[in-house]
């Protein structure tokens, strides 16, 4: 990335009008200046197209679905809008620190040839207090790679990474957007399209880099919909059939690590096994069945 290139900045939005607000604050509040904000409505809300509008910057464009398309045909559609070489698909209920777009432009400048770029992610809960969960402490102490200073991954050895343990913070990504544009989201995954569309971009021999510099909060709160489709069960089918199918891929591909990897998706088993007291204590026997025998399971196929 040059010093004359715009971050496009996308954010696929429905739900709660005032962590958007906040999430569109956190862009305007940048330090670097040189970015281009790009809203997709796929809501109803009343107020949000003139709230909007009363900002009165002309780097900030916002559009209303007609009709919901849902979450991966609403991702689909900032993909097309992308102008830029480089985006993020920031969440529309997290937050950019103040240097996110100068981190980010400082390491596509280090790093011109990769594809994925991952910043420094500081977790939030609802409130915006920091938080401590058990998925993002299984991810820092497992699987993520214990980064003082930025790293180049890639190839092999990172998709059975990921395929074990995804540590990644998907809306804190930014992405060149040839590749993504070329690939896009799956349109038969709802909850983790993310996932897919990254193993692919590195089994085509891409690059992911690692800056460690914090510049991103990651909101989680149980009002979000991989938190409501796990505790419903629902997730995990989508992911065991993901997770089948991309191992006979990377079989073929002549990646059988990655491909064994991926048949154990080990981190995503114990996430359904730490789901299952929630849904006890829900008395939702149908979901404790469909957690365990996700979790448990030994079939292969």
């Amino acid at each position: 990335m040059t010093a004359v290139d715009t971050l496009d900045i996308m954010l696929p939005h429905y739900g709660d009008t005032g962590l958007l607000q906040a999430a569109v604050r956190s862009v305007l509040d940048q330090t670097d200046k040189d970015w281009r904000l790009t809203v997709v409505d796929d809501g109803k809300e009343e107020g949000v197209p003139e709230w909007f509008a009363s900002l009165g910057d002309s780097r900030v464009r916002y559009l209303r679905n007609e009709q919901n398309l849902g979450i991966t045909k609403n991702f689909r559609k900032c993909v097309d809008l992308v102008e830029s070489s480089h985006f993020t698909m920031l969440g529309s209920d997290d937050i950019l620190l103040p240097d996110y777009v100068a981190t980010i432009r400082r390491t596509v400048a280090a790093v011109p040839d990769a594809a994925i770029y991952q910043p420094g992610v500081q977790v939030i809960d609802e409130n915006g207090a920091p938080s401590t969960t058990l998925i993002d402490e299984v991810k820092r102490r497992l699987y993520a790679p214990k980064a003082t200073s930025r790293q180049v991954l890639s190839g092999e050895p990172l998709a059975a990474n990921l395929l074990s343990g995804n540590w990644l913070y998907f809306p804190s990504i930014c992405w060149r957007a040839d590749i993504v544009k070329e690939i896009s989201f799956r349109e038969d995954l709802s909850v983790i399209q993310d996932l897919a569309l990254i193993i692919e971009i590195i089994r085509r021999g891409e690059k992911l880099v690692v800056e460690p510099t914090a510049a991103f909060q990651y909101r989680r709160h149980s009002a979000s919909l991989s938190s409501g489709e796990a505790v419903s069960g629902a997730r995990f089918g989508e992911a065991r059939r993901f997770f089948l199918d991309v191992a006979d891929q990377l079989d073929r591909h002549g990646w059988p690590k990655a491909a064994r990897a991926a048949r154990r998706h080990l981190s995503m088993r114990l996430h359904a096994l730490s789901m299952v007291p929630g849904a006890l204590r829900r008395r939702r026997s149908g979901t404790i069945r469909t957690l365990l025998g996700y979790a448990l399971s030994t079939s292969q196929r």
